[in-house]
């Protein structure tokens, strides 16, 4: 194999695009000795040999001098107190603010107390959380991105006091920001100057960047106007010259490789702090690993925008431990001493040293799927140095030889390990430490690595009781009797399906067919019932206020389109929206009735023989509000669009709430139907719009009235019919054709 030069060495990886951490000196064989890292990545990837690795430390040390150098890299920000929470906030949840297990509907309040128990109990606590609001709802209606946030519970002031409470119990803030969120109401300032009145009302910590790697220059200047101490965290991998003014960033899907490599942001940055993330995983463990050894973070994650990816166990088992011991040594995690991989006893068990304040850290992780179990370790031990388990927060005893010691432990399978060794100076001493943490050592769950599986349960209220035979009400439909075979089409996104298919296969669907139609069958047996010919209308929901006396429990965003109590002029025979799932129940039972179920819509829409639309095979213009008139028409205005029986508006105009709302206890959610007039156009993040096929579902998050009353959703209802046997039912539109049905 011919020579290469150092220099022709250099000149031909700069070209392949690669960073060269260490080179061979002339005559040495470049193909088997160059350690050659690309360095555009976000993991500087070390060689397979372990005798190479002292070599591989040396030239990340020498990369690093240099890539500071080239970037005249400045650490100001850093050294800034009000910035210095982030380089310790390892642990980081993102909550969906709709999640019931923060929210509970039922009380009307956020349950914060009993979140923040339960994050202790389970994951060994949080340091940060980041509160998410609009996705995957926004676009339902104008509603922008900060709308989401003035109309959660309580509002700003509410999320203020949330705020305010999370950072008493020493947990940190983040808020979201969409930068795609660009087809919906428009702020009277820009992105920027929303967001810093946002962190001004809450008072937030962080913006978390969706889908971005790096805020804009100017984010940092009006940030730090708003509020001091305010970091910056992007989704996508950070790029170096960036670290500056980026305190966080997200280590989402990365490769780690074997044996695991080191995160390039954190090497040129101690302080820089990332979350290991990959959101659809039912297995932590390279994540885990990964922060382990780069002394950095984890995104606690299991609703994920409405699908449950529940952690396993063990999972659980391995961030606990991690934690306590991240938050008794944050200095030596973010501090210079740092080595990656120094020498194990053990096959694939990998570590790294950290030392500061007479103390040093080791972290273990065990690669393997069997026990690593006896040596570990070969370390220095002088005189007055004592050695820690601190999985187990307990001493052990070393023997020691000749200056050194041999520590051994066990190692679970993909588990991890960690021993500290103290100067009888160190700070905190040893003992200390081990009192400080007495009682929180335990056993780790070694096989259990399965995630847990969350039951979908439909909720479905006590139905009033049948109308007497043939007694249909006026204004109503009959629809018969039917065994029925439905498919049901949905978008895929984020927010996932119910029912079917199984959690596995849907997020394998969510990660393939992201934004592509997805279709399942299902069968359903369906009783005779009616069914409204259209929609309710702001006419006779005015009816029903003054008739009841209703008021809804939570009065926010109640018929916000009314003015003094009475429906928008003009607008009567318009269907009425801003009712949310509790207000259309409320006027079913005041009218004797109920709401349709999903498969008795999707029925009374399609018909005997299926049609996708109402009227026929093919959206057609002139059947339906396709969004021309800018808002809601006449429930009565496209009779050209009505279904085989008789029903007008099943397609556009409004969405429609239909009997279906589902929970796993931790999301809420229910199907609309038909599609509406509005679309926000610009980005497939945002949710469905237009008017649908009569097979198409969305799924629709719930959290609180305030913010489930929307400008583009309504509802119709329905009623069970008797009968006998032996009884004919009431005709169906298809035999009244001549004019016999009464509308409201």
């Amino acid at each position: 194999m011919p020579k290469l030069t150092r220099s022709d060495f250099l000149r031909q990886a700069a070209a392949a695009g690669l960073a060269v951490l260490w080179a061979p000196e002339p005559g040495a064989s470049a193909e088997e000795e160059a350690i050659r890292v690309d360095a555009s990545q976000p993991v500087l990837h070390p060689p397979k040999d372990p005798k190479r690795w002292p070599a591989y430390r040396e030239a990340l040390t020498r990369w690093r001098g240099e890539v500071r150098a080239q970037l005249h890299y400045s650490d100001e920000l850093y050294r800034k107190p009000e910035f210095a929470w982030a380089a310790s906030s390892f642990s980081c949840c993102f909550v969906m603010l709709c999640d019931e297990a923060f929210y509970s509907p039922s009380l009307g309040r956020y349950t914060l107390s009993s979140f923040l128990r339960e994050g202790a109990r389970e994951f060994g606590g949080y340091d940060s959380v980041v509160l998410w609001h609009a996705y995957p709802r926004i676009g339902l209606d104008d509603r922008n991105q900060f709308d989401f946030y003035r109309d959660a519970p309580g509002g700003l002031p509410g999320l203020r006091r949330l705020s305010r409470a999370l950072h008493r119990a020493g947990v940190r803030v983040f808020i979201d920001y969409n930068p795609w969120d660009t087809g919906t109401r428009r702020e009277g300032t820009d992105d920027l100057g929303a967001l810093a009145s946002m962190v001004r009302a809450i008072e937030a910590d962080g913006i978390f960047l969706d889908t971005m790697s790096q805020g804009g220059e100017a984010f940092r200047a009006r940030l730090d106007q708003a509020r001091p101490g305010v970091v910056l965290e992007g989704e996508a991998a950070l790029p170096l010259e960036r670290l500056r003014d980026h305190h966080l960033s997200w280590a989402q899907w990365f490769d780690y490789g074997d044996p695991p490599g080191v995160l390039r942001n954190k090497w040129v940055e101690r302080r820089h702090l990332q979350h290991q993330i990959a959101r659809w995983s039912r297995d932590h463990t390279a994540e885990l690993h990964a922060a382990w050894l780069n002394g950095s973070g984890m995104m606690v994650w299991e609703n994920v925008f409405g699908s449950w990816v529940g952690w396993s166990p063990r999972d659980r088992f391995v961030l606990r431990a991690m934690h306590r011991v991240q938050r008794s040594f944050g200095d030596l995690f973010t501090g210079e001493s740092w080595t990656p991989l120094v020498p194990t006893l053990a096959p694939d068990v990998y570590a790294s040293l950290w030392e500061g304040r007479g103390h040093r850290l080791w972290t273990l992780v065990n690669t393997s799927q069997v026990e690593r179990r006896g040596p570990m370790l070969r370390v220095p031990l002088g005189q007055g140095e004592r050695a820690a388990d601190l999985v187990r927060w307990t001493e052990v005893e070393p023997e020691r030889r000749g200056g050194e010691a041999v520590l051994e432990a066990a190692l679970p399978p993909r588990g991890i390990g960690c021993f500290l060794v103290s100067a009888s100076s160190a700070t905190p001493t040893l003992p200390a430490l081990l009192r400080a943490h007495a009682g929180e050592s335990e056993e780790p769950l070694e096989r259990d690595a399965r995630s847990p599986i969350r039951v979908t349960a439909l909720r479905r209220p006590p139905r009033p009781a049948r109308p007497a035979q043939g007694a249909v009400p006026p204004g109503m439909v009959t629809i018969p009797a039917a065994e029925v075979t439905q498919k049901v089409t949905f978008r895929v996104r984020e927010c996932g399906f119910y029912g079917s298919p199984s959690p596995e296969e849907e997020a394998g669907i969510v990660a393939s067919r992201l934004h592509q139609p997805h279709t399942i069958e299902r069968r359903a047996s369906l009783g005779p019932y009616a069914l409204d010919l259209t929609p309710v209308t702001n006419a006779r929901y005015a009816e029903f206020l003054k008739a009841s006396g209703y008021r809804p429990r939570h009065p926010e965003n109640h018929l916000k389109h009314w003015a003094g109590g009475a429906p928008p002029p003009g607008k009567g025979e318009h269907p009425v929206v801003y009712v949310c799932l509790e207000d259309a129940r409320a006027y079913s039972a005041w009218a004797g009735k109920r709401l349709p179920t999903e498969e008795e819509w999707q029925f009374a829409a399609q018909g005997p023989s299926g049609l996708r639309y109402p009227w026929g095979a093919e959206m057609e213009s002139g059947r339906c509000n396709g969004s021309a008139a800018g808002g809601t028409t006449p429930v009565t205005a496209f009779p050209g669009g009505r279904s085989p029986f008789g029903c007008y508006d099943l397609c556009g105009n409004v969405w429609e709430w239909t009997e279906s709302e589902r929970s796993d206890g931790r999301t809420r959610f229910a199907i609309l139907k038909g599609g509406s007039w509005y679309r926000a156009l610009g980005s497939d993040w945002y949710m469905d719009g237009g008017p649908q096929p009569s097979d198409f579902a969305a799924k629709m998050l719930l959290m609180w009235p305030g913010l489930d009353r929307c400008a583009t959703v309504g509802f119709r209802c329905a009623v069970d019919l008797s009968r006998r046997p032996g009884t004919a039912l009431p005709p169906s539109h298809q035999d009244t054709k001549k004019g016999k049905e009464s509308l409201p």
